[in-house]
């Protein structure tokens, strides 16, 4: 009893389909919305600490005593190098020595201009470069 072979064919490969352009849907109707996925529940974390605050640093709260110079613009009691720049900014203000075309820049006045090493113009940058140079 010989048992005939059956034939295996292949299928023919098809062809891929053209794309064709989404079709418009009409205007009256409109898709219902979809469920969103159930979320995983987030594993629990440990409470956190609040963060600690900020210690200034001592080195900007020493007490620093002003040259004459600058004590003409400050006042000549020591204060922190914070305190003098606060100071030496109200005084630019008040007397609107801050250059109008280029805010950056500070223009001095006479009693600036033996701080700022007798420039009549410094930026704001090199203006605390030469006001610790005044500061002891």
């Amino acid at each position: 009893m010989a048992q005939a072979k059956k034939a295996t064919k292949k299928p023919a490969a098809k062809k891929p389909a053209a794309k064709k352009a989404p079709a418009k849907k009409p205007a009256a109707k409109k898709a219902a919305p979809k469920k969103a996925p159930a979320k995983k529940a987030a594993p629990k974390k440990a409470a956190k600490k609040p963060a600690a605050k900020r210690k200034p640093s001592a080195a900007f709260m020493k007490a620093m005593t002003p040259s004459g110079e600058l004590a003409a613009v400050i006042g000549d009691k020591a204060m922190p190098r914070t305190e003098v720049t606060k100071k030496i900014w109200d005084y630019i203000k008040k007397n609107k020595l801050q250059d109008s075309a280029n805010k950056r820049m500070i223009n001095a006045d006479d009693k600036l201009k033996p701080v700022f090493g007798g420039k009549k113009q410094v930026s704001m940058f090199e203006m605390t470069k030469l006001v610790n140079a005044h500061l002891k």
